[in-house]
């Protein structure tokens, strides 16, 4: 007899907002920043972020309108299929469960490797296999101890961010004296050399590695379902997620750009250590290989977490077997989150066997799907609030409205959409597009053809019965 669990509603507001911080807060910005920087330059980088933070600020005014009114596990994509179409709906949940399986498999594979500046005799795979069994632990007994332990992951990186803005600022105005003894830069490094190195366009051409730097932010609304009185957690989660995290990835890109030295900027260690050691911080490699470690394990908790929830509410809305949609004793989709972790070790897998085909693929789908997800929920509620008003409810009724209607919407979607044609011409990010969009068309047609197949089998039993 199929067990009838529910979710249970135990992440308070310190943990939805942990959660959405700890899901933004990783290897995009402790890794990534270098690139956005050599090719956006100082100033274009710092553009670039502001302009994200607007993304995601306005993405994040939609998302809160639907998830108060419909707090659901698995959010947006309930809300594409019920506002956009079935179709829209079912390839939104695919690219976003792959979004972080991939993730998965690259992070349990840098996590490994991160081990290896302490423990160089000790094979990658055993520290991978052990933080594979860690996080899976974590995420299949309660929704609580989840929440617990991602608030402290998240709280690790929150404070490293607010201490680099801290020592940064103080280093720039001399209040900290540099380590190589030379005088306090101010805010001169930001005028040194070309505005934009190359050209305006290149903000643009950066903004889908910011938009990625910026995903997590989403994860509010797939934690709806769980959450304790969300018509309250929910609209206080999203205001105080997006104030931190214009301070902190702001700020953090201000000291960047004006601390990093010019010749580092390209650099694939993290340009934290390049700060931290032109500052004077001991041990700076060793804190920060502590600090993204961290990062890793928290992106992959959040990962997992999100990847298991779209899978059950694909289940549960019958796209798929309904095998998944069964939920433990504790209210844990165990099923989906078991089989989530198995494709991150199918990314893991491909990245060592296949990694000039198969995980390349899987990597630029992944990151095409967070600007999509975006843009579906700037569609969803747009078309809601239509349909809302069309049925003779009134928009005082709601308890959270998005702001400007229908303005919000439409400019958020129209800045993503941008994004994704500002890759077109860059040729290290087009190959989002070569595989990205025949994968969204293959989500397309296979719901066509899944559905179609439910038809006539429907049809098929009822001719039988009137037979």
């Amino acid at each position: 007899m199929e067990q009838k669990t529910t979710f249970r509603r135990k992440m308070e507001s310190r943990h939805i907002v942990m959660l959405s911080l700890g899901g933004v807060i990783g290897t995009g910005l402790f890794l990534s920043t270098g690139y956005t920087l050599e090719q956006a330059g100082r100033i274009g980088t710092i553009l670039s972020y502001l302009l994200g933070a607007l993304v995601v600020y306005l993405v994040m005014l939609c998302l809160g309108e639907l998830a108060v009114h419909m707090p659901e596990t698995g959010a947006f994509h309930s809300y594409a299929t019920k506002y956009i179409g079935p179709g829209t709906g079912c390839t939104v949940a695919w690219l976003y469960w792959l979004t972080w399986t991939v993730a998965l498999g690259s992070e349990f594979t840098a996590a490994g490797l991160l081990m290896q500046r302490w423990f160089p005799d000790v094979p990658v795979w055993l520290f991978s296999g052990l933080f594979v069994i860690i996080i899976l632990v974590i995420n299949v007994l309660t929704v609580r101890v989840f929440a617990e332990v991602e608030f402290w992951f998240s709280a690790v990186k929150v404070m490293t961010i607010i201490a680099f803005i801290v020592l940064g600022a103080a280093a720039i105005v001399g209040f900290i004296p540099l380590a190589s003894g030379e005088a306090a830069p101010l805010f001169g490094p930001l005028t040194e050399g070309e505005l934009f190195p190359n050209g305006a366009f290149a903000i643009l051409m950066t903004m889908l590695a910011v938009n990625f730097a910026y995903s997590g932010t989403e994860l509010i609304g797939v934690a709806a379902g769980e959450t304790v009185d969300p018509k309250r957690t929910i609209p206080l989660a999203i205001r105080t997620t997006i104030v931190r995290l214009v301070v902190f990835f702001v700020g953090t890109i201000i000291v960047l750009a004006i601390l990093l030295p010019t010749d580092a900027k390209g650099v694939l260690e993290s340009p934290f250590v390049a700060v931290f050691e032109r500052i004077g911080i001991p041990f700076a490699a060793d804190i920060m290989n502590f600090v993204i470690l961290t990062a890793i394990l928290s992106a992959a908790n959040s990962g997992l977490y999100a990847a298991s929830r779209m899978l059950w509410s694909l289940s549960d809305q019958r796209m798929i077997s309904p095998f998944f949609a069964q939920l433990s004793q504790n209210g844990v989709p165990t099923r989906a989150v078991m089989s989530s972790m198995l494709g991150g070790l199918f990314a893991l897998l491909s990245s060592v066997y296949a990694a000039e085909s198969v995980y390349i693929a899987l990597v630029s789908i992944s990151g095409l799907a967070v600007v999509v997800v975006w843009m579906s929920i700037s569609a969803s509620q747009y078309l809601f609030r239509r349909r809302y008003l069309r049925e003779g409810h009134d928009v005082q009724d709601l308890v959270y409205r998005t702001p400007f209607y229908p303005v919000v919407p439409i400019v958020s979607f129209l800045i993503c959409l941008l994004s994704l044609i500002g890759i077109a011409f860059d040729p290290t990010q087009r190959v989002a597009l070569y595989f990205g969009i025949p994968f969204i068309g293959l989500c397309y047609l296979v719901h066509y053809l899944t559905k179609k197949s439910q038809k006539r089998s429907v049809e098929d039993v009822k001719t039988e019965k009137s037979s």
